[in-house]
């Protein structure tokens, strides 16, 4: 049976519950739900929505990278969004941050986020 691996990295935002940034199972790593806090803020500060979503996938990159993966890496995303008006933002700022990277992925209209938040980003990626 493969080992379960906490990852953990302080470039990006401690979890703020009882769960881990990411886990490493075998090959994979599934990283939990990510919002745009950057690891140097004191409290959650909530930014525009193309902020919260580049902040977000940076995150995502710190994560996997401690993980020893990257975004190329990406199997598949889930990306939560606060209105299904935010879409055509939440998919610019992914292609941004993916290239010509293409993971599977699904986005989901959810309602408010925690903390006031409008966007959060989980993913499944393949360790290097």
């Amino acid at each position: 049976m493969p080992k379960i691996e906490p990852i953990s990295t302080s470039d990006a935002p401690s979890p703020g519950g009882h769960y881990s940034q990411a886990t490493r199972v075998g090959d994979f790593v599934f990283v939990s739900g990510i919002l745009g806090i950057r690891p140097d803020d004191a409290a959650p500060v909530v930014r525009s929505f193309d902020e919260q979503a580049r902040v977000c996938l940076a995150n995502l990159a710190a994560i996997l990278a401690a993980a020893g993966s990257s975004m190329d890496r990406v199997a598949k995303a889930t990306v939560y969004i606060d209105e299904v008006g935010n879409w055509p933002q939440a998919n610019a700022v992914f292609a941004e941050a993916f290239g010509s990277h293409r993971p599977a992925r699904a986005i989901v209209p959810t309602g408010p986020l925690h903390h006031g938040f409008s966007i959060e980003i989980e993913a499944v990626a393949v360790a290097a």
